[in-house]
């Protein structure tokens, strides 16, 4: 069982080991109930008689559940213990990845994405402050193989959702309904953290001790008050970018298949297209929050991503195909700024329940700031005829990514700015 109150180190060995297994395979089901739908997302159009509009409502689905569910994890983890809520996530991914594929019309596909996606909410929210208690002084490591573990599972379910499906016959809901058996093992992992509960009453020696990346070395008091997360510009700042970051991800794990098939790419190739682009997280995702948490200002990293994303989406525009490859490359590459915006988050304030407030807050928002852009996509492409209103559409996006991503990464966390 999860020890309540870690020593300055972390956790006990075996529990380490047990913890790190399971934060790897919640992390790797934390994304394939969305690219899996990307790739086979025209099968999915054509069997339930979804319009172009009503397709672009269906991929702002994931942020719109992970801002409104997201938001719920900091008090559900205070009554059950974030060991507990996680666990009910990875049940409640299994159970709609399950489900959807044979729910019958577009209602009860969406109900059953929407179950699995408030799975994936509560998860996203705890997993930066699981992370900040358990390990302090391994926030960037320990972030960067959780993010190289959800990187990994979102590529796999682009590349190999096509060609299960062929194997399985060729039918999408088959083809949608395998990765349910990802969840089964998260489900598993967890189950020796159910019964874990924060200490509520006092700070953990992590916390009072910690002067680590993230955390700056002066504790929290017994009881603390909650903080006045609003009145921070570094945690607006943090917010704007995760979402700005959140839409481009979104758009992309909806529609870039799409984008590539419509260009002339065959199915399977553009599955392949997508899974590069998410790939490059697998290594990036290990790299980027090793190197922020050495920096005293994350801004450089920022502006490299968000400079690949522009080179990216101008090369979509002029040369889809010809240089398809090489915007893939380069997309994957500024997708890591979801790595780096969990890294953020850590090294923003100074405690776990400083964390968690920041992380709620800013993802949530952040995901509320991301639901009209992959919707807006759709509409752009139903009415224009194309993608090139579309692809201008993210590019344009990218400019102030760049610019609330440099105020975000100021060395400062949002306790000195706001007090209690």
């Amino acid at each position: 069982m999860l020890h309540p109150t870690p020593p300055p180190g972390g956790c006990p060995p075996p529990t380490t080991r047990l913890l790190m297994l399971g934060i790897v395979l919640a992390a790797f089901n934390l994304r394939p109930a969305i690219t899996s739908l990307g790739a086979l997302l025209e099968e999915v159009r054509d069997g339930l008689g979804m319009s172009g509009s009503v397709a672009g409502l269906l991929t702002s689905v994931p942020p719109l559940c992970f801002a409104v569910f997201g938001v719920t994890a900091p008090r559900l983890a205070r009554r059950f213990g974030p060991g507990a809520v996680v666990w009910a996530g990875m049940v409640a991914i299994t159970a709609g990845l399950l489900i959807r594929p044979y729910a019958g019309g577009t209602a009860g596909f969406l109900a059953a994405t929407a179950l699995a996606l408030m799975g994936i909410a509560v998860s996203n929210v705890l997993m930066p402050v699981i992370v900040k208690r358990y390990f302090p002084d391994r926030v960037g490591s320990m972030t960067g193989l959780y993010s190289m573990a959800l990187a990994f599972g979102t590529s796999i379910a682009a590349a190999a959702t096509v060609p299960v499906t062929n194997a399985l016959g060729g039918g999408w809901q088959p083809g949608l309904a395998v990765w349910a058996t990802l969840g089964v093992a998260a489900v598993l992992a967890w189950i020796p953290f159910v019964r874990h509960r924060e200490a509520p009453q006092s700070a953990s020696a992590s916390e009072r001790t910690a002067d680590a990346p993230g955390g700056r070395g002066a504790g929290p008091a017994p009881e603390q008050p909650p903080l006045r997360i609003t009145r921070s510009r570094t945690a607006w700042a943090l917010a704007v970018f995760f979402g700005l970051q959140a839409t481009a991800a979104y758009i992309t794990m909806g529609w870039m298949a799409q984008i590539f098939r419509d260009s002339g790419v065959s199915a399977g190739t553009a599955g392949l297209l997508l899974a590069v682009i998410m790939v490059m997280g697998v290594p990036l995702a290990f790299v980027i929050p090793r190197v922020a948490t050495r920096l005293p200002h994350q801004g450089p990293i920022v502006l490299v991503l968000g400079v690949c994303g522009l080179a990216g989406y101008a090369g979509l525009y002029f040369a889809p195909v010809g240089g398809a490859w090489a915007w893939a490359l380069l997309l994957g590459i500024s997708n890591c700024a979801f790595p780096l915006a969990l890294t953020m988050v850590g090294m923003r304030a100074r405690t776990g329940a400083g964390v968690a407030q920041l992380s709620a807050f800013a993802q949530s928002t952040g995901y509320l700031i991301s639901i009209p852009g992959p919707l807006l996509v759709g509409v752009l492409y139903q009415h224009s005829g194309g993608w090139g209103l579309p692809i201008t559409l993210m590019c344009a996006l990218m400019v102030p990514q760049i610019v609330v991503g440099v105020l975000a990464g100021r060395d400062r966390t949002v306790e000195d700015e706001v007090g209690r």
